[in-house]
Formats: structure tokens, C-alpha cells, sequence
């Protein structure tokens, strides 16, 4: 009786074992298929990039104007202040805008801030195109720096007609790791460290 017990444990075990890593996969591999996901259904807000060519092909809409609003935020435990340098613009579908923010770092030692983008409302996310953005790369900013980051994007003509309003919006967070790192390197380079 008691091997046969023992024999019903260890398969009970390693089904268990299995369920286990079955969960922790799937878990990991929910972030790639929800960014996925964003991209092609636009849901969050997430705005597409475009290279030059991919312009050249969408034309002109000279007779549709749309009011793009821009919105900048930090998050809570990153101590900088950031904001658009423009509030609105009027913009025609199928012409490349630029636009900028500024970034100020209120701390005592460099920090570096990854931007996250959101467009309202979220189908038009499916139709505002960046060629050239801050938020594609890590931002660094020395205590005290500040600098204008720019922007340039492009609204597809495709973009429904109910839509005359468009928010861009940034959110800025910590990078921990990477701001421990150049901390780290700043630190090793003064006089009487190393």
C-alpha cells in the first residue's frame, strides 16, 4: 500500500511541478503578447512609428485640420519637472509636426527617465505616428540640467472623421538601474575614488 501511495504522490508532484512551470511561462510571456496586442488594436493608448518612407505614401489632407494636445506628467518618485513647450497645435493628417518638451531634474544626482506615451483617444493611437521621439531611448539629466527633448510625428490621413481631437500624453519614470549605474560611473571618476 504504501509504495502505491508514494507512487501516486510523485506523479501528483510532478503534475504540480508542471502546472508550476506552465504558470511562470505563460506569466513571462504576457508582457510581449499584451504589447502586441496594444500595438495592433491601439487599446492603451499606444502610438506607432514610422519611417520616412512610410510618409512619402500616406499623402497630404489639406482641407482636414485636427487639434493635437499635449500633456507631460513625472511619476511620484521621479524628482523632475516636465511639461510641453506647446499646450495644442493645429496639424493637417499626412504632414510630419514637430513639437518639444522640457525636462528638469530637481534631484542632487543624475537620473535617467524612461517616457511612456499615450494617445486619447485610444483608436487614434492607430493613426499618430512618431518618426523621431524622446521616448524611444533612456533620457539622462545631470542634478540641475534640464533640456528640450524634441518630437516629430504625423497623423495618417486614415484617421476617422469623428476624430478632431487628439492628446498626446507623457508619463516619465525612474530607471533605477540605470541611474544607480551612472551614479555609479560619476562617482568612480572623482579624485580619490579608485
Amino acid at each position: 500500500m504504501a509504495t502505491e501511495e508514494q507512487d501516486s504522490n510523485r506523479v501528483l508532484v510532478r503534475k504540480l511541478t508542471w502546472a508550476a512551470v506552465l504558470m511562470f511561462g505563460f506569466g513571462f510571456a504576457l508582457w510581449p503578447l499584451y504589447t502586441v496586442f496594444c500595438n495592433i488594436t491601439g487599446i492603451n493608448g499606444k502610438t506607432g512609428q514610422v519611417s520616412e518612407q512610410d510618409i512619402q505614401s500616406m499623402g497630404l489632407d489639406p482641407n482636414r485640420v485636427v487639434t493635437v494636445h499635449f500633456d507631460g506628467t513625472v511619476n511620484s518618485r521621479l524628482p523632475w519637472q516636465f511639461r510641453p513647450n506647446q499646450f495644442s497645435m493645429e496639424v493637417h493628417p499626412g504632414q510630419v509636426y514637430e513639437a518639444s518638451y522640457h525636462a528638469f531634474n530637481r534631484g542632487v544626482e543624475a537620473i535617467v527617465g524612461n517616457a511612456v506615451p499615450s494617445v486619447a483617444p485610444a483608436e487614434a493611437s492607430l493613426y499618430f505616428n512618431k518618426t523621431e521621439c524622446f521616448c524611444f531611448t533612456a533620457q539622462k539629466l545631470e542634478a540641475g540640467e534640464g533640456k528640450d527633448m524634441p518630437l516629430r510625428f504625423i497623423i495618417d490621413p486614415a484617421l476617422p472623421d469623428d476624430i478632431q481631437e487628439v492628446t498626446l500624453s507623457y508619463t516619465f519614470f525612474m530607471n533605477d538601474e540605470q541611474s544607480r549605474q551612472a551614479n555609479q560611473h560619476q562617482t568612480a571618476g572623482q579624485p580619490g575614488n579608485g
